[in-house]
């Protein structure tokens, strides 16, 4: 069994304690939320400064969107280079691990950007791909003792949501999750985060399922990441667009934090932490109830 408790930088995380909110920080100029408005190193460092001061317990630094292409999101992701990927995130990452002592996560599945901006500072890579894009990124994160989220997708983001056809959805997401922790685990990653890949080649139904069904993860044996903010998933039933599913996002958080979640990826850091604190309280009550 996997530990619970994770050091991270300079802070510890128990995740038996309580759950814990990863502040999204995208600094492109395409995000499908924010539109490149943190597109600017000073930007980018006083909006991470405000989660933290919000209640952010880690920092999801992104140089390269990956909104998918379809419907929802118009022609979707433009893929960067690892050299713009890196110019964008390098500079956030420096000024940020000088700024706070809050641990700094750096979303891409590149492994030439992964080895620059943990030797920067950075205490985990969030790879959407699950080490699968880049065969060199299991190896680039255990080489330099980072962390890192393992996430599930059918694909990259130009395609993914044409590939949202399972036979078992459960089944193959954990099978591909026990790949990466696998592939993980071999190349000396010691800590490692599973997420699901709400919305990465996934129906809305699909999506709905595997908030509800966390639960199925739980035994591989590590703790789990979801991001739900503001995704189409939640502007569907809603009839919204993405900047009135704040009220959705929150919902969709405390079903993920009671059906097991221990770190919640969030747009609206203050609104999503005072979300939490009650879905902490109420998994508590669910224990000491069943207990």
């Amino acid at each position: 069994m996997a530990p619970l408790r994770f050091k991270l930088g300079k802070k510890d995380l128990d995740f038996n304690e309580r759950s814990y909110i990863m502040g999204v920080l995208n600094v492109t100029p395409d995000s499908f939320y924010d539109s490149g408005r943190h597109f600017d190193v000073q930007r980018a460092l006083d909006h991470a400064l405000a989660m933290v001061e919000e209640g952010a317990d880690i920092i999801d630094v992104g140089g390269e969107s990956t909104r998918p292409r379809g419907s929802a999101y118009g022609v979707g992701a433009i893929e960067v280079p690892a050299e713009e990927e890196l110019r964008r995130v390098l500079p956030v990452v420096e000024q940020l691990v000088r700024a706070t002592d809050i641990p700094i996560s750096v979303d891409t599945y590149k492994s030439e950007v992964a080895r620059e901006v943990l030797k920067a500072g950075a205490s985990m890579i969030n790879d959407i791909s699950g080490f699968r894009f880049d065969p060199l990124m299991a190896e680039a994160i255990g080489g330099a003792g980072g962390s890192a989220v393992i996430m599930h997708t059918s694909g990259k983001p130009d395609v993914m949501q044409q590939r949202t056809s399972y036979q078992d959805l459960f089944g193959e997401i954990r099978a591909y999750l026990q790949e990466g922790i696998f592939l993980g685990v071999a190349a000396g990653v010691r800590q490692i985060l599973l997420d699901p890949g709400i919305g990465f080649g996934k129906t809305s139904e699909d999506n709905f399922r595997l908030v509800a069904g966390l639960g199925k993860f739980k035994d591989l044996g590590y703790p789990l990441l979801v991001g739900v903010s503001r995704k189409s998933f939640i502007g569907k039933p809603l009839d919204l667009p993405v900047e009135c599913r704040l009220e959705g996002s929150l919902a969709a958080l405390t079903g993920a934090i009671l059906n097991g979640a221990s770190v919640v990826r969030v747009h609206d850091v203050m609104e999503s932490k005072r979300a939490a604190v009650i879905a902490d309280a109420l998994r508590r009550a669910n224990d000491t109830v069943r207990s």
